[in-house]
């Protein structure tokens, strides 16, 4: 007690229930449960989740972590419009898209999701084709892309979409924002020129960061204010092409993708300030091609290709935040 006294500068207070606001350090003892607690500081790291009910790679995702919604994709052996719903515990199958393709955009909510963009069988292989999810069912936008594309990135809301990058014949730069109806290409284009890049933030507040751009891979992070890519002065520490992400522009997450080491897979992670990444605990299965959706704080993975072609795993990331714990002898 009295080593507490002198590092706190207060005794151990005897509580009925715990405090309803403790501090970082607090120690009270609970009489109610004969237990003595404390509030720490709990490490941000990935659980693994309940698989997906279809193993894919190259798909898309949008929502939070306990809403999610995954679509799209490719099987191993074919494309794929397969769309499952997560409810923070369990995948439900729902209906799948118009147009089955890989290497699509995602944006938007569960119950608002959007699509577009992707790689299609067919001359071109390439589509603009636009869907967007009402929680039920796909409807075709009468708007497609004016870039048709592949491998491009995505963020934003149905109505207020925003696609980038990608590839055509080659890497492109293009970037288009989308109104609920239509896309027009936007006066600002990507810096660095790339695909199999992340996406994530909203139409007036996107992060662009990785990629592919073809030779080689970069880490390069570009942040978009709705008419102007600029430049971050932060570079992922892993670069890497096909990752995913979750968050904002200023609150971001970036996990998994390829390299061009041996493994070819990475699990890394790392968090996004504005200004520079931080590289936190990687994902349990490292792999590239997957899709992401939730927070900084509250992220989902899923999908993707390891040394598997298609996996199904799921992983949930909870970041460092402070947690109530039982104080014991050991």
């Amino acid at each position: 007690m009295a080593d507490y006294i002198n590092i706190r500068g207060q005794s151990i207070e005897v509580v009925a229930s715990d405090p309803a606001n403790p501090t970082v350090g607090q120690i009270w003892y609970n009489s109610t449960s004969n237990t003595l607690k404390g509030l720490g500081f709990q490490t941000a790291a990935w659980a693994t989740g309940n698989n997906m009910n279809t193993a894919r790679r190259n798909l898309a995702g949008a929502g939070t972590q306990t809403t999610a919604l995954a679509f799209g994709g490719y099987t191993g052996t074919a494309n794929t419009g397969a769309t499952e719903e997560y409810d923070g515990t369990n995948w439900a199958t729902s209906n799948p898209l118009n147009t089955a393709r890989q290497s699509l955009a995602g944006a938007g909510t569960q119950t608002a999701g959007l699509g577009f963009g992707g790689f299609v069988p067919t001359s071109p292989p390439f589509t603009g084709a636009t869907e967007e999810y009402d929680g039920t069912s796909w409807v075709t936008s009468p708007g497609s892309l004016n870039t048709v594309r592949r491998s491009l990135g995505g963020a934003g809301t149905q109505t207020a979409g925003l696609g980038f990058g990608g590839y055509i014949t080659g890497v492109t730069t293009a970037t288009e924002e989308y109104n609920g109806t239509s896309w027009a290409t936007s006066p600002g284009s990507l810096n660095t020129a790339r695909y199999t890049l992340g996406g994530i933030g909203t139409q007036t507040a996107a992060l662009a960061f990785g990629g592919d751009v073809t030779p080689g891979v970069t880490g390069a992070t570009e942040e978009y204010d709705g008419s102007t890519w600029t430049t971050s002065p932060g570079s992922l520490g892993t670069a890497r092409y096909a990752p995913a992400g979750a968050g904002t522009q200023t609150a971001a997450l970036a996990f998994g993708g390829g390299t061009p080491t041996s493994p070819p897979f990475t699990g890394s992670t790392e968090e996004y300030d504005g200004t520079s990444w931080t590289t936190s605990n990687p994902l349990n299965t490292a792999r590239s091609a997957l899709a992401g959706a939730g927070t900084q704080s509250l992220a989902l993975a899923f999908g993707g290709i390891s040394p598997t072609p298609v996996v199904t795993a799921t992983e949930e990331w909870t970041g460092a935040s402070p947690v109530t714990k039982t104080i014991t002898a050991s």
